[in-house]
Protein backbone atom coordinates (compact mmCIF):
# COMPACT_ATOMS: atom_id res chain seq x y z
CA UNK A 1 0.00 0.00 0.00
CA UNK A 2 1.37 3.48 -1.07
CA UNK A 3 0.34 6.42 1.00
CA UNK A 4 0.71 9.88 -0.95
CA UNK A 5 2.06 12.87 1.46
CA UNK A 6 2.08 16.38 0.22
CA UNK A 7 4.04 19.79 1.03
CA UNK A 8 2.92 22.89 1.23
CA UNK A 9 5.95 24.66 0.34
CA UNK A 10 4.68 28.04 0.35
CA UNK A 11 5.39 31.59 0.99
CA UNK A 12 3.53 32.77 4.14
CA UNK A 13 3.00 36.48 5.10
CA UNK A 14 3.64 37.61 8.72
CA UNK A 15 0.22 38.58 10.08
CA UNK A 16 -1.84 38.01 6.84
CA UNK A 17 -3.60 35.58 8.41
CA UNK A 18 -6.07 35.71 5.92
CA UNK A 19 -3.96 34.87 3.08
CA UNK A 20 -2.02 32.55 4.93
CA UNK A 21 -4.70 30.32 5.96
CA UNK A 22 -6.42 30.65 1.89
CA UNK A 23 -2.96 29.46 0.98
CA UNK A 24 -3.51 25.96 3.34
CA UNK A 25 -7.24 25.42 2.22
CA UNK A 26 -6.05 25.74 -1.67
CA UNK A 27 -3.40 23.06 -1.26
CA UNK A 28 -5.46 20.72 0.71
CA UNK A 29 -8.10 21.57 -1.83
CA UNK A 30 -5.45 20.57 -4.99
CA UNK A 31 -3.56 17.76 -2.62
CA UNK A 32 -7.32 16.38 -1.89
CA UNK A 33 -7.73 16.28 -5.77
CA UNK A 34 -4.20 14.17 -5.86
CA UNK A 35 -5.12 11.55 -3.95
CA UNK A 36 -2.89 12.78 -0.96
CA UNK A 37 -3.69 11.04 3.02
CA UNK A 38 -1.91 14.22 4.67
CA UNK A 39 -0.99 18.13 3.75
CA UNK A 40 1.79 18.95 5.64
CA UNK A 41 2.41 23.08 6.26
CA UNK A 42 5.49 24.49 7.52
CA UNK A 43 6.54 25.75 10.63
CA UNK A 44 4.28 28.63 11.99
CA UNK A 45 2.32 28.60 8.40
CA UNK A 46 -0.70 30.40 9.79
CA UNK A 47 0.98 33.65 11.50
CA UNK A 48 4.05 33.66 9.21
CA UNK A 49 7.73 33.50 10.82
CA UNK A 50 9.75 35.23 12.33
CA UNK A 51 6.67 37.30 13.59
CA UNK A 52 8.99 38.66 16.81
CA UNK A 53 6.66 40.95 19.55
CA UNK A 54 3.40 40.98 17.05
CA UNK A 55 3.31 37.62 18.90
CA UNK A 56 2.95 39.10 22.34
CA UNK A 57 -0.23 40.99 21.43
CA UNK A 58 -3.77 39.28 22.31
CA UNK A 59 -5.20 40.80 18.96
CA UNK A 60 -2.69 39.00 17.15
CA UNK A 61 -3.24 35.67 19.06
CA UNK A 62 -6.51 35.88 18.31
CA UNK A 63 -6.52 36.32 14.62
CA UNK A 64 -4.11 32.95 14.99
CA UNK A 65 -7.32 31.43 16.85
CA UNK A 66 -9.55 32.78 14.11
CA UNK A 67 -7.40 31.33 11.36
CA UNK A 68 -7.26 28.06 12.71
CA UNK A 69 -10.58 27.97 13.00
CA UNK A 70 -11.05 28.62 9.24
CA UNK A 71 -9.06 25.71 8.31
CA UNK A 72 -10.62 23.65 10.41
CA UNK A 73 -13.88 24.63 9.34
CA UNK A 74 -12.52 24.16 5.24
CA UNK A 75 -11.46 20.64 6.00
CA UNK A 76 -14.77 19.57 6.08
CA UNK A 77 -14.56 19.41 2.10
CA UNK A 78 -12.09 16.92 2.20
CA UNK A 79 -13.02 13.98 4.34
CA UNK A 80 -10.70 11.76 3.42
CA UNK A 81 -7.44 14.42 3.94
CA UNK A 82 -5.36 14.39 7.19
CA UNK A 83 -3.54 18.02 7.52
CA UNK A 84 -0.79 19.32 9.81
CA UNK A 85 -1.00 22.58 10.50
CA UNK A 86 1.97 24.81 12.28
CA UNK A 87 0.46 27.98 14.70
CA UNK A 88 0.85 29.14 17.73
CA UNK A 89 -1.54 28.24 20.30
CA UNK A 90 -2.62 29.60 23.49
CA UNK A 91 -1.10 27.79 27.14
CA UNK A 92 -4.56 27.35 29.33
CA UNK A 93 -5.05 29.27 31.92
CA UNK A 94 -1.72 31.89 30.75
CA UNK A 95 -0.58 34.76 28.54
CA UNK A 96 2.06 32.51 26.59
CA UNK A 97 1.20 30.55 23.65
CA UNK A 98 3.21 27.59 22.04
CA UNK A 99 4.65 26.92 18.91
CA UNK A 100 2.68 24.00 17.78
CA UNK A 101 1.10 21.73 14.75
CA UNK A 102 -2.36 20.80 14.57
CA UNK A 103 -3.65 17.55 13.17
CA UNK A 104 -6.84 18.33 11.73
CA UNK A 105 -9.24 16.33 9.69
CA UNK A 106 -12.96 16.77 8.51
CA UNK A 107 -13.40 19.94 10.82
CA UNK A 108 -11.68 18.70 13.73
CA UNK A 109 -8.94 19.35 15.64
CA UNK A 110 -7.89 15.80 16.84
CA UNK A 111 -4.65 16.54 18.50
CA UNK A 112 -1.74 19.15 18.95
CA UNK A 113 1.65 18.78 19.04
CA UNK A 114 4.04 21.84 20.92
CA UNK A 115 7.28 22.17 20.32
CA UNK A 116 9.87 21.22 22.89
CA UNK A 117 13.34 21.93 22.32
CA UNK A 118 13.01 26.57 21.46
CA UNK A 119 15.84 28.24 20.00
CA UNK A 120 17.36 30.79 21.69
CA UNK A 121 20.90 32.01 19.29
CA UNK A 122 21.70 33.35 16.04
CA UNK A 123 18.31 35.07 14.58
CA UNK A 124 16.27 32.83 17.02
CA UNK A 125 14.85 34.44 19.92
CA UNK A 126 12.53 31.78 20.86
CA UNK A 127 12.38 31.93 24.55
CA UNK A 128 10.85 34.96 24.35
CA UNK A 129 7.76 33.94 22.73
CA UNK A 130 6.87 30.36 23.62
CA UNK A 131 7.13 27.55 26.33
CA UNK A 132 8.26 24.76 25.53
CA UNK A 133 6.08 21.77 25.63
CA UNK A 134 7.31 17.60 26.46
CA UNK A 135 5.46 15.08 25.36
CA UNK A 136 5.65 13.59 21.95
CA UNK A 137 2.73 13.19 19.02
CA UNK A 138 1.70 10.39 17.10
CA UNK A 139 -1.12 10.15 14.85
CA UNK A 140 -1.84 7.39 12.23
CA UNK A 141 -2.23 8.16 8.65
CA UNK A 142 -3.63 5.31 6.06
CA UNK A 143 -1.86 3.05 8.49
CA UNK A 144 1.05 4.32 9.36
CA UNK A 145 1.77 6.27 12.42
CA UNK A 146 3.76 9.38 12.27
CA UNK A 147 5.38 12.09 14.72
CA UNK A 148 5.80 15.25 14.73
CA UNK A 149 8.79 17.33 15.81
CA UNK A 150 9.49 21.43 14.53
CA UNK A 151 12.22 22.65 13.03
CA UNK A 152 15.06 22.76 16.39
CA UNK A 153 13.16 19.32 17.79
CA UNK A 154 15.04 17.46 14.85
CA UNK A 155 18.45 19.25 15.90
CA UNK A 156 18.65 17.29 18.89
CA UNK A 157 18.50 13.81 19.58
CA UNK A 158 15.53 13.35 22.52
CA UNK A 159 12.42 14.36 20.54
CA UNK A 160 12.87 11.97 17.41
CA UNK A 161 13.58 9.27 19.81
CA UNK A 162 10.70 10.11 22.05
CA UNK A 163 8.34 9.91 18.92
CA UNK A 164 9.77 6.53 18.20
CA UNK A 165 8.94 5.00 21.96
CA UNK A 166 5.57 6.84 21.52
CA UNK A 167 5.07 4.55 18.07
CA UNK A 168 6.04 6.30 15.39
CA UNK A 169 6.80 5.09 12.47
CA UNK A 170 7.75 8.07 10.52
CA UNK A 171 9.27 11.44 11.52
CA UNK A 172 7.06 14.57 10.32
CA UNK A 173 9.04 17.87 10.78
CA UNK A 174 7.79 21.08 10.17
CA UNK A 175 10.28 24.00 9.78
CA UNK A 176 11.03 27.70 9.09
CA UNK A 177 14.61 27.53 8.80
CA UNK A 178 16.32 30.64 7.88
CA UNK A 179 18.80 30.33 5.02
CA UNK A 180 22.66 31.13 5.10
CA UNK A 181 25.37 29.27 2.64
CA UNK A 182 25.33 26.00 2.86
CA UNK A 183 22.38 25.46 4.79
CA UNK A 184 20.50 23.04 2.79
CA UNK A 185 23.47 20.41 3.33
CA UNK A 186 23.48 20.74 7.16
CA UNK A 187 19.81 20.30 7.72
CA UNK A 188 20.33 17.26 5.44
CA UNK A 189 23.18 16.16 7.06
CA UNK A 190 21.32 16.76 10.69
CA UNK A 191 18.51 14.77 9.87
CA UNK A 192 20.28 11.93 8.58
CA UNK A 193 21.65 11.47 11.81
CA UNK A 194 18.21 11.46 13.42
CA UNK A 195 16.98 8.58 10.78
CA UNK A 196 19.69 6.98 11.41
CA UNK A 197 19.27 6.92 14.96
CA UNK A 198 15.86 5.98 15.50
CA UNK A 199 15.67 3.80 11.94
CA UNK A 200 13.13 6.04 10.83
CA UNK A 201 11.87 7.71 7.65
CA UNK A 202 11.47 11.78 7.76
CA UNK A 203 9.97 14.34 5.77
CA UNK A 204 11.05 17.54 6.14
CA UNK A 205 8.47 20.45 5.41
CA UNK A 206 9.89 23.53 4.69
CA UNK A 207 8.87 27.12 3.24
CA UNK A 208 9.96 29.98 0.40
CA UNK A 209 9.92 33.52 1.30
CA UNK A 210 11.99 36.97 2.35
CA UNK A 211 10.46 38.05 5.70
CA UNK A 212 12.91 41.24 6.05
CA UNK A 213 16.52 39.59 6.89
CA UNK A 214 15.63 36.55 7.16
CA UNK A 215 15.01 34.29 3.65
CA UNK A 216 13.65 31.12 3.66
CA UNK A 217 14.85 28.29 0.75
CA UNK A 218 12.31 25.92 0.52
CA UNK A 219 14.22 22.47 -1.03
CA UNK A 220 11.76 20.04 1.51
CA UNK A 221 12.86 16.55 1.49
CA UNK A 222 12.42 13.11 2.22
CA UNK A 223 15.19 10.84 3.93
CA UNK A 224 14.74 6.83 4.52
CA UNK A 225 15.61 5.26 7.54
CA UNK A 226 19.20 4.93 6.23
CA UNK A 227 19.35 8.90 5.95
CA UNK A 228 19.59 8.90 2.21
CA UNK A 229 17.54 11.20 0.38
CA UNK A 230 14.16 9.66 -1.27
CA UNK A 231 12.79 12.99 -2.51
CA UNK A 232 14.16 16.77 -2.95
CA UNK A 233 11.79 19.63 -3.90
CA UNK A 234 13.50 23.02 -5.48
CA UNK A 235 14.64 25.02 -3.53
CA UNK A 236 13.73 29.01 -4.06
CA UNK A 237 10.09 28.27 -5.50
CA UNK A 238 6.89 27.60 -4.28
CA UNK A 239 5.25 24.16 -4.65
CA UNK A 240 2.93 21.35 -3.84
CA UNK A 241 5.65 18.50 -2.84
CA UNK A 242 4.18 15.02 -3.35
CA UNK A 243 6.36 11.87 -1.38
CA UNK A 244 5.09 8.68 -1.44
CA UNK A 245 5.29 6.02 1.33
CA UNK A 246 5.29 2.55 0.53
CA UNK A 247 5.26 -0.13 3.14
CA UNK A 248 8.01 -2.83 2.00
CA UNK A 249 7.79 -5.86 4.15
CA UNK A 250 8.93 -4.66 7.30
CA UNK A 251 10.44 -1.44 5.96
CA UNK A 252 8.47 1.83 5.53
CA UNK A 253 10.20 3.29 2.16
CA UNK A 254 10.13 7.08 0.86
CA UNK A 255 10.08 8.29 -2.94
CA UNK A 256 9.81 11.28 -5.22
CA UNK A 257 11.43 13.71 -7.06
CA UNK A 258 14.48 14.07 -6.32
CA UNK A 259 15.71 18.08 -7.53
CA UNK A 260 19.60 18.15 -8.01
CA UNK A 261 21.31 20.69 -5.44
CA UNK A 262 22.38 24.06 -6.48
CA UNK A 263 25.66 25.38 -6.32
CA UNK A 264 26.97 27.96 -3.44
CA UNK A 265 26.87 30.78 -6.07
CA UNK A 266 23.39 29.85 -7.99
CA UNK A 267 21.42 29.62 -4.40
CA UNK A 268 22.59 33.26 -3.70
CA UNK A 269 21.56 34.67 -6.33
CA UNK A 270 18.28 33.31 -5.66
CA UNK A 271 18.12 33.75 -2.49
CA UNK A 272 18.83 37.67 -3.01
CA UNK A 273 16.70 37.91 -6.08
CA UNK A 274 13.81 36.58 -3.81
CA UNK A 275 15.10 38.56 -1.13
CA UNK A 276 14.55 41.80 -3.19
CA UNK A 277 11.64 40.98 -4.44
CA UNK A 278 9.23 39.87 -1.33
CA UNK A 279 10.92 42.68 0.54
CA UNK A 280 9.55 45.16 -2.04
CA UNK A 281 6.35 43.89 -2.59
CA UNK A 282 5.24 42.44 0.87
CA UNK A 283 5.65 45.77 1.80
CA UNK A 284 3.85 47.32 -0.90
CA UNK A 285 6.88 49.43 -3.20
CA UNK A 286 5.96 50.19 -6.53
CA UNK A 287 9.54 49.50 -7.78
CA UNK A 288 13.01 50.47 -6.80
CA UNK A 289 15.33 52.67 -7.18
CA UNK A 290 19.46 53.11 -6.95
CA UNK A 291 22.19 55.59 -7.58
CA UNK A 292 24.63 53.78 -10.24
CA UNK A 293 27.84 54.57 -9.81
CA UNK A 294 30.10 52.37 -12.73
CA UNK A 295 31.52 50.61 -9.84
CA UNK A 296 31.32 46.67 -9.08
CA UNK A 297 28.86 47.16 -6.31
CA UNK A 298 25.51 48.90 -7.80
CA UNK A 299 26.36 47.09 -10.58
CA UNK A 300 25.30 43.76 -9.02
CA UNK A 301 22.95 45.72 -6.68
CA UNK A 302 21.14 46.80 -10.47
CA UNK A 303 21.25 42.80 -11.86
CA UNK A 304 19.70 41.54 -8.85
CA UNK A 305 16.55 44.00 -8.86
CA UNK A 306 15.96 43.94 -12.36
CA UNK A 307 16.07 39.96 -11.90
CA UNK A 308 13.88 40.30 -8.68
CA UNK A 309 11.38 42.88 -10.43
CA UNK A 310 11.67 43.46 -13.65
CA UNK A 311 12.83 46.15 -15.95
CA UNK A 312 10.61 48.48 -15.90
CA UNK A 313 10.34 48.78 -11.84
CA UNK A 314 14.04 49.51 -11.56
CA UNK A 315 15.13 53.07 -11.74
CA UNK A 316 18.77 54.03 -11.80
CA UNK A 317 20.59 57.72 -11.24
CA UNK A 318 24.04 58.65 -12.20
CA UNK A 319 25.21 61.01 -9.74
CA UNK A 320 29.23 61.77 -10.93
CA UNK A 321 31.00 64.59 -8.80
CA UNK A 322 34.29 66.86 -10.17
CA UNK A 323 36.06 63.55 -8.90
CA UNK A 324 33.57 61.20 -11.55
CA UNK A 325 35.97 59.28 -14.14
CA UNK A 326 34.84 59.59 -17.35
CA UNK A 327 35.10 55.77 -18.06
CA UNK A 328 32.43 55.26 -14.65
CA UNK A 329 29.67 57.78 -16.38
CA UNK A 330 30.08 55.12 -19.96
CA UNK A 331 30.38 52.33 -17.96
CA UNK A 332 26.92 53.09 -15.68
CA UNK A 333 24.85 54.34 -19.06
CA UNK A 334 26.48 50.93 -20.77
CA UNK A 335 24.69 48.66 -17.71
CA UNK A 336 21.79 50.26 -17.43
CA UNK A 337 21.33 50.32 -21.34
CA UNK A 338 22.50 46.04 -21.09
CA UNK A 339 19.88 45.58 -18.30
CA UNK A 340 16.89 48.11 -19.78
CA UNK A 341 16.08 50.03 -16.73
CA UNK A 342 15.26 53.96 -17.21
CA UNK A 343 18.59 55.97 -16.20
CA UNK A 344 19.14 59.31 -15.50
CA UNK A 345 22.13 61.45 -14.87
CA UNK A 346 22.12 64.11 -11.98
CA UNK A 347 25.81 65.90 -11.65
CA UNK A 348 26.07 66.92 -8.24
CA UNK A 349 29.07 69.30 -8.58
CA UNK A 350 26.74 72.42 -8.28
CA UNK A 351 25.68 71.36 -4.78
CA UNK A 352 28.70 70.21 -3.68
CA UNK A 353 30.32 73.36 -4.36
CA UNK A 354 27.42 74.72 -2.49
CA UNK A 355 27.84 72.89 0.54
CA UNK A 356 31.71 73.79 0.57
CA UNK A 357 30.91 77.64 0.11
CA UNK A 358 28.14 77.56 3.24
CA UNK A 359 30.90 76.01 5.07
CA UNK A 360 33.98 78.08 4.54
CA UNK A 361 34.28 79.88 7.20
CA UNK A 362 33.89 77.03 9.59
CA UNK A 363 36.61 74.55 6.87
CA UNK A 364 38.85 78.21 6.58
CA UNK A 365 42.69 76.77 6.98
CA UNK A 366 41.68 73.17 6.63
CA UNK A 367 43.15 70.83 4.23
CA UNK A 368 40.09 68.47 2.45
CA UNK A 369 39.40 65.59 3.96
CA UNK A 370 36.74 63.03 4.45
CA UNK A 371 34.48 65.92 5.38
CA UNK A 372 34.50 66.78 1.98
CA UNK A 373 34.09 63.22 0.48
CA UNK A 374 30.92 62.48 2.63
CA UNK A 375 29.19 65.57 1.77
CA UNK A 376 29.49 63.91 -1.90
CA UNK A 377 27.97 60.39 -0.66
CA UNK A 378 25.11 62.80 1.35
CA UNK A 379 23.94 64.74 -1.28
CA UNK A 380 23.73 61.46 -3.38
CA UNK A 381 21.63 60.28 -0.98
CA UNK A 382 19.29 63.13 -0.14
CA UNK A 383 18.71 62.98 -3.95
CA UNK A 384 18.15 59.10 -4.34
CA UNK A 385 15.57 59.76 -1.19
CA UNK A 386 13.61 63.06 -2.88
CA UNK A 387 12.83 60.28 -5.98
CA UNK A 388 11.88 57.61 -3.33
CA UNK A 389 9.45 60.29 -1.54
CA UNK A 390 8.24 61.90 -4.87
CA UNK A 391 7.75 58.36 -6.79
CA UNK A 392 7.31 56.14 -3.83
CA UNK A 393 10.42 53.68 -4.99
CA UNK A 394 12.39 51.91 -2.22
CA UNK A 395 16.24 53.19 -2.48
CA UNK A 396 18.25 50.47 -2.82
CA UNK A 397 21.54 51.00 -1.07
CA UNK A 398 24.29 48.79 -2.51
CA UNK A 399 27.15 48.56 0.36
CA UNK A 400 28.70 45.39 0.92
CA UNK A 401 29.56 43.25 4.05
CA UNK A 402 33.39 44.32 3.90
CA UNK A 403 32.84 47.82 3.74
CA UNK A 404 30.02 47.73 6.06
CA UNK A 405 32.81 45.96 8.55
CA UNK A 406 34.79 48.22 8.28
CA UNK A 407 33.23 51.57 8.02
CA UNK A 408 33.95 52.16 4.52
CA UNK A 409 30.51 54.14 3.87
CA UNK A 410 28.81 57.51 5.16
CA UNK A 411 26.50 57.56 6.91
CA UNK A 412 23.17 59.52 5.72
CA UNK A 413 25.36 58.90 2.20
CA UNK A 414 25.46 55.53 0.10
CA UNK A 415 23.90 54.04 3.53
CA UNK A 416 20.70 55.81 3.23
CA UNK A 417 17.89 53.87 1.63
CA UNK A 418 15.32 51.38 2.42
CA UNK A 419 16.81 47.70 1.59
CA UNK A 420 20.24 47.04 1.99
CA UNK A 421 20.88 44.63 -0.79
CA UNK A 422 24.35 42.82 -0.23
CA UNK A 423 25.06 44.16 3.40
CA UNK A 424 26.06 40.04 3.86
CA UNK A 425 28.37 39.84 0.90
CA UNK A 426 31.79 39.87 1.28
CA UNK A 427 33.83 42.19 -1.64
CA UNK A 428 35.32 38.93 -2.53
CA UNK A 429 32.19 37.02 -3.13
CA UNK A 430 30.38 40.21 -4.64
CA UNK A 431 33.11 40.03 -7.56
CA UNK A 432 32.51 36.54 -7.91
CA UNK A 433 28.84 36.55 -8.05
CA UNK A 434 28.95 39.40 -10.43
CA UNK A 435 31.27 36.91 -12.62
CA UNK A 436 28.65 34.07 -12.26
CA UNK A 437 26.00 36.17 -13.18
CA UNK A 438 27.58 37.31 -16.27
CA UNK A 439 28.06 33.63 -17.66
CA UNK A 440 24.54 32.65 -16.46
CA UNK A 441 21.13 34.43 -16.79
CA UNK A 442 18.30 32.15 -14.17
CA UNK A 443 15.50 34.49 -14.92
CA UNK A 444 15.30 35.48 -18.30
CA UNK A 445 16.63 38.94 -18.32
CA UNK A 446 19.78 38.24 -20.71
CA UNK A 447 23.50 37.13 -20.18
CA UNK A 448 25.94 39.72 -19.39
CA UNK A 449 24.12 42.41 -17.86
CA UNK A 450 27.36 43.89 -15.93
CA UNK A 451 30.35 45.11 -18.19
CA UNK A 452 33.70 43.95 -18.30
CA UNK A 453 35.28 46.59 -17.11
CA UNK A 454 32.97 47.15 -14.69
CA UNK A 455 34.20 43.66 -12.73
CA UNK A 456 38.33 44.31 -13.68
CA UNK A 457 39.09 47.97 -12.88
CA UNK A 458 40.30 48.57 -9.18
CA UNK A 459 37.33 49.54 -6.88
CA UNK A 460 37.24 53.05 -6.19
CA UNK A 461 35.08 55.40 -3.90
CA UNK A 462 35.62 58.13 -6.32
CA UNK A 463 35.29 60.68 -4.07
CA UNK A 464 38.70 62.50 -4.08
CA UNK A 465 41.19 62.07 -7.13
CA UNK A 466 42.83 58.85 -8.03
CA UNK A 467 41.44 56.77 -5.09
CA UNK A 468 41.35 53.40 -4.53
CA UNK A 469 39.87 51.30 -2.18
CA UNK A 470 43.26 49.47 -1.20
CA UNK A 471 44.71 52.85 -0.36
CA UNK A 472 42.28 52.47 2.94
CA UNK A 473 42.40 49.30 3.20
CA UNK A 474 43.96 46.25 3.52
CA UNK A 475 43.76 44.22 -0.14
CA UNK A 476 40.39 42.36 -0.23
CA UNK A 477 41.08 38.69 -0.13
CA UNK A 478 43.43 39.59 2.89
CA UNK A 479 40.78 41.67 4.49
CA UNK A 480 37.66 39.70 3.80
CA UNK A 481 39.42 36.63 5.26
CA UNK A 482 40.07 38.16 8.63
CA UNK A 483 36.36 39.60 8.70
CA UNK A 484 35.12 36.22 8.17
CA UNK A 485 37.31 34.47 10.26
CA UNK A 486 36.38 36.84 13.33
CA UNK A 487 32.55 38.22 12.54
CA UNK A 488 31.27 35.00 11.47
CA UNK A 489 33.36 32.12 13.20
CA UNK A 490 34.45 34.31 16.23
CA UNK A 491 38.19 33.66 16.32
CA UNK A 492 40.16 35.97 18.39
CA UNK A 493 43.18 38.12 16.95
CA UNK A 494 45.54 35.46 17.92
CA UNK A 495 43.95 32.61 15.95
CA UNK A 496 43.42 34.75 13.19
CA UNK A 497 47.60 36.08 13.28
CA UNK A 498 48.44 32.44 13.42
CA UNK A 499 46.58 31.78 10.38
CA UNK A 500 48.94 33.52 8.13
CA UNK A 501 48.17 36.96 8.39
CA UNK A 502 49.99 40.22 9.45
CA UNK A 503 49.34 41.33 13.16
CA UNK A 504 49.24 44.95 12.65
CA UNK A 505 46.82 43.65 9.81
CA UNK A 506 44.49 41.93 11.83
CA UNK A 507 44.77 44.80 14.74
CA UNK A 508 43.72 47.28 12.33
CA UNK A 509 40.83 45.93 10.84
CA UNK A 510 39.47 44.32 14.08
CA UNK A 511 39.52 47.88 15.54
CA UNK A 512 37.56 49.26 12.46
CA UNK A 513 34.82 46.78 13.05
CA UNK A 514 34.71 47.71 16.46
CA UNK A 515 34.57 51.28 16.42
CA UNK A 516 32.35 51.59 13.46
CA UNK A 517 29.21 49.47 15.00
CA UNK A 518 27.58 52.90 15.56
CA UNK A 519 27.34 53.19 11.90
CA UNK A 520 25.92 49.20 11.67
CA UNK A 521 23.20 49.62 13.79
CA UNK A 522 22.14 52.66 11.52
CA UNK A 523 21.81 50.45 8.04
CA UNK A 524 19.15 49.61 6.67
CA UNK A 525 17.99 46.31 6.99
CA UNK A 526 19.21 43.19 4.07
CA UNK A 527 19.11 39.81 3.50
CA UNK A 528 20.87 37.36 5.79
CA UNK A 529 23.41 34.98 3.30
CA UNK A 530 26.04 33.92 5.74
CA UNK A 531 25.80 32.18 8.91
CA UNK A 532 26.32 35.82 10.65
CA UNK A 533 25.33 38.87 9.30
CA UNK A 534 25.14 42.05 10.49
CA UNK A 535 21.67 41.95 12.32
CA UNK A 536 19.88 39.76 14.54
CA UNK A 537 22.81 37.86 14.97
CA UNK A 538 25.18 39.84 15.61
CA UNK A 539 24.73 41.79 18.96
CA UNK A 540 27.44 43.80 19.78
CA UNK A 541 27.75 46.76 22.21
CA UNK A 542 28.34 50.49 20.81
CA UNK A 543 30.32 51.63 23.80
CA UNK A 544 33.02 49.03 23.38
CA UNK A 545 36.37 48.52 25.04
CA UNK A 546 37.02 44.96 24.44
CA UNK A 547 40.77 44.15 22.22
CA UNK A 548 41.11 40.84 21.92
Amino acid sequence: MTTSICIAQLNFVVGDFNGNAQKIIDAAAQADAQGAKLLVTPELALCGYAAEDLLLRSSFQQANDDALAQVVAASRQWPGLKLLVGHTQAVQATSHRRNSASWIQNGEVMATYAKQALPNYGVFDELRYFTPSHQPCVMDVDGTRMGVLICEDAWVQAPALEAKQAGAQMLLVLNASPYHLGKQAEREAVLAQRAQETGLPVIYAHMVGGQDELVFDGGSFALNATGEIAARAASFECCLFAVAAEQQATQLVLAGPVERAQEDNACLWQALVLAVRDYVEKNGFPGAVLGLSGGIDSALVLAIAVDALGKDRVRTVMMPSPYTADISWKDAQEMASRVGVRHEVIDISPQFEAFKAALAPQFQGLPEDTAEENLQARIRGTLLMALSNKFGSIVLTTGNKSELATGYCTLYGDMAGGFAVIKDLLKTRVFELARWRNAHDPFGTGLHPIPERIITRPPSAELRPDQKDEDSLPPYPVLDDIIRRYVENDEPIESIVMAGHKRESVERVIRLIRINEYKRRQAPVGPRLSSRSFGKDWRAPITNGFRR
